[in-house]
């Protein structure tokens, strides 16, 4: 009888599956590939695709820091919580999702870091909030909560600048969030769609789907009927009340109770806030619509990346009302990418890709009341506080100019502390109060909010009286 020489290698024990999901053979293959050394690449190349200019950029996943061979650069398998202070990530945890312990928003990627400055101080930095991996692309503010929106899908809430509560959409990148005053948010993606939150009543925190833009019920009714379906391109038609490239912005008139949505399909939809019914669909540009903004006497401005800042107004006709086009306030070469309104003052900021912030005045004409030069660069985003208008730029700066009594504008200061493009910008007016809890008038200050491609939010605090400087 012959023996067989025994050797380690016939002697397997079979892999149990959480064993399985523990290995990762492609990372193994990759580590024996490249000498285990597994490269990062540069975020620096996939900042293009928040604002259209000329085209759209590559809408590759970006990390940071270094990683083993064998750990998924997820959020969903990062260690640190806002309770605690380890971050660095558990070689032993599961690459996969099904794994995990905890919701992906018990353990969250960011971390928060705080710098005080004085109550005397006029601009100051106040605190930053930091992403381990990801960038910020859409910022919301109501009362003490802010919302933030990134490339991970989720819209997670802070309140006090502490880690509050979060929700998960199956959407693509979150490009817009607005809030409605009845507790409603509207968030729009990279995939085209319109999700509607709602935060609970019941429980602090806690915060639900509650639909989508168009609704179900409105989708299947639409569908049924050829003269609903526009051609977008040759042999491909698609439903009118819908969106079918990347929903880049959406605003506000709860006035009228209607929600304004812009796409990077050229057209303009408005839906109606107490049912989400879809009540037109304009094909408002011949580029993908950037920025769109509800103005005074029931304006609506556009801004697109073929260069144009196009004025509507809704008017009755019929039973209804419908949004003509009245104006093109500006024609140009480069991209308009963004705008803001001062409701009160009656003024229009237009800020375009060449690094230049233009702006109109007047609620029954519209005349151009000059420009400001402060960005080298493009300008990705503004927001207006009061007499203030904020400016955010592709150099990673924030200007701060002061509207005067006279119409000009003053620049207050520059806030330098970003070390990517200023992607968005949101502001809340900060209570004062005395010595017994009651609202005084004061110097107005404002909290502003700052989330860039540096994949931080920042936090500042600006007053309207302060002394001008040289920008």
């Amino acid at each position: 009888m012959v023996i067989a020489k025994e050797n380690s290698s016939s002697h397997h024990r079979r892999l149990t599956f959480a064993a399985f999901l523990n290995s990762d053979p492609a990372a193994e293959e990759e580590e024996k590939k490249h000498g285990g050394d597994v490269s990062n690449p540069s975020t620096s190349s996939n900042n293009n695709n928040d604002v259209r200019v000329f085209q759209r950029g590559s809408n590759a996943s970006t990390t940071s820091g270094e990683s083993s061979p064998n750990q998924v650069l997820s959020p969903w398998n990062q260690t640190y919580s806002p309770y605690y202070t380890d971050t660095i990530t558990t070689p032993s945890m599961s690459p996969s999702p099904w794994n995990q312990t905890y919701t992906p928003y018990y353990k969250s990627p960011w971390i928060y870091q705080t710098r005080n400055i004085d109550d005397e101080s006029e601009h100051g930095l106040i605190g930053t909030i930091v992403r381990q991996e990801g960038h910020v692309y859409s910022l919301a503010a109501s009362g003490d909560l802010l919302f933030t929106g990134s490339d991970s899908k989720n819209i997670r809430v802070w309140k006090d600048l502490k880690d509050f509560a979060g929700f998960k959409s199956t959407s693509g990148l979150v490009k817009t969030i607005v809030i409605t005053g009845d507790n409603r948010i509207f968030t729009g993606h990279q995939d085209g769609k319109i999700r509607v939150w709602r935060g609970s009543k019941r429980r602090a925190g806690g915060y639900s789907r509650v639909g989508s833009l168009p609704t179900l019920k409105e989708f299947l009714t639409k569908s049924v009927n050829p003269k609903n379906y526009v051609e977008v391109r040759r042999r491909k038609n698609v439903l009118k009340i819908r969106h079918y490239d990347a929903v880049s912005c959406l605003s506000l008139n709860e006035e009228l109770g209607l929600l304004y949505s812009g796409s990077w399909d050229k057209t303009l939809k408005v839906w109606r806030l107490s049912d989400s019914k879809c009540l037109e669909s304009i094909q408002a540009h011949d580029d993908a619509i950037n920025t769109v903004a509800a103005g005074f006497d029931d304006l609506l401005f556009t801004g697109s990346a073929d260069g144009t800042l196009k004025v509507w107004k809704r008017e009755l006709q019929g039973k209804g009302t419908k949004h003509f086009l009245v104006n093109v306030l500006m024609k140009q070469e480069t991209a308009v990418t963004a705008l803001a309104v001062n409701l009160t003052a009656a003024v229009v900021y237009c800020g375009s890709s060449d690094g230049i912030v233009n702006f109109w005045e007047g609620q029954k004409f519209l005349s151009h009341g000059g420009t400001l030069r402060g960005h080298r660069m493009a300008v990705l985003c503004l927001a207006v506080a009061g007499s203030l208008v904020l400016s955010g730029g592709a150099d990673k700066n924030i200007c701060v100019w002061k509207r005067n009594g006279d119409g000009t504008h003053s620049c207050l200061s520059v806030l330098m502390d970003h070390v990517g493009p200023v992607k968005c910008l949101t502001a809340v007016e900060e209570a004062e109060e005395d010595g017994v809890g009651n609202r005084v008038k004061g110097d107005q200050r404002w909290i502003v909010y700052s989330g860039s491609l540096d994949k931080s939010v920042k936090v500042w605090r600006v007053k309207e009286t302060a002394s001008p400087a040289i920008c």
